[in-house]
């Protein structure tokens, strides 16, 4: 048994670091529990797992970046968050885009932070297993019995590839500016519009009877993927576009720090757990 993967005894419950597993102190599982029904919980003090918790988290730096964004716009008018264009921030050049005054001179700031916000996307993604975002957010969880369905399975992993693929979306929004001559743009903000929605959509469903934030998270994505559906049917041609588009992004950002932040608390009462019995043992 590898040093730090605790003594090995068979009325413990299984829990995994990484892909290896490992016996837990304190995760007793029924004696009649067939081992074919365990789910096989991470293991929440993990460094992995807090890692992925404050990549999510990360993103939030998005609404600093846009505010010394806008600060900085020098166009014939001054920006406004109901009319204008996020992009419009990211812009290169000044002149007129699309039937729009544009000039953003700190417009390599607005795409460092679509970048950085993608990368912190997609670094949650990788880091925060599937396992974990089945029963993450559940309080004093040690283990649970697989569920009658693979439907949870199947949310988790698609919640991580729909936000997976929202950070690389924003990513490319970063990369190729909408002056630039490019559809990618475009491609890039549906693909963070949409898939960042529906990963807050499954993932808000699952943590329903976890937290109360799995409300707060389903509503998210209901609300931006509202604002998509209805900025597809209007072609963005309604009295406040600018408003559109953030009830399209705002609420991915939050929805996505809010998983951090329930993640994040998750592991420090397990990691604060841990000490307190590795203190007992010692004593």
């Amino acid at each position: 048994m590898p040093a730090g993967r605790g003594p090995a005894r068979l009325d413990t419950g299984i829990s995994i670091q990484g892909e290896a597993p490992y016996y837990a102190l304190g995760m007793t599982a029924p004696a009649d529990s067939p081992s074919k029904d365990i789910v096989y919980f991470p293991d929440l003090p993990s460094t992995r797992f807090f890692a992925g918790a404050l990549a999510l988290l990360s993103v939030l730096q998005y609404f600093v970046a846009e505010a010394a964004v806008i600060g900085a716009w020098t166009g014939q008018q001054p920006y406004s968050r109901r009319t204008g264009y996020i992009s419009d921030l990211g812009a290169v050049g000044c002149g007129g885009f699309d039937g729009r005054d544009v000039c953003s001179p700190a417009h390599v700031v607005m795409n460092a932070s679509f970048v950085v916000q993608g990368i912190g996307m997609m670094v949650g993604a990788l880091l925060l297993s599937a396992v974990l975002l089945c029963t993450a957010a559940r309080p004093g969880v040690r283990f649970t019995l697989l569920p009658a369905t693979r439907i949870p399975w199947a949310a988790a992993i698609a919640a991580r590839a729909f936000t997976a693929v929202a950070g690389a979306g924003t990513v490319l929004v970063g990369l190729v500016p909408e002056d630039a001559g490019s559809r990618w743009h475009a491609v890039g903000a549906i693909m963070y519009f949409a898939a960042g929605a529906l990963a807050l959509v499954v993932l808000g469903w699952l943590w329903l009877r976890q937290t109360p934030l799995g409300w707060f998270i389903l509503a998210s994505g209901l609300v931006s993927l509202g604002a998509l559906i209805t900025g597809g049917v209007t072609g963005m041609d309604v009295p406040e576009p600018g408003t559109l588009e953030r009830l399209m992004g705002y609420p991915i950002t939050i929805g996505a720090a809010a998983v951090g932040l329930v993640v994040a608390q998750r592991v420090g009462e397990q990691r604060s757990a841990v000490r307190q019995a590795r203190a007992a043992a010692a004593r």
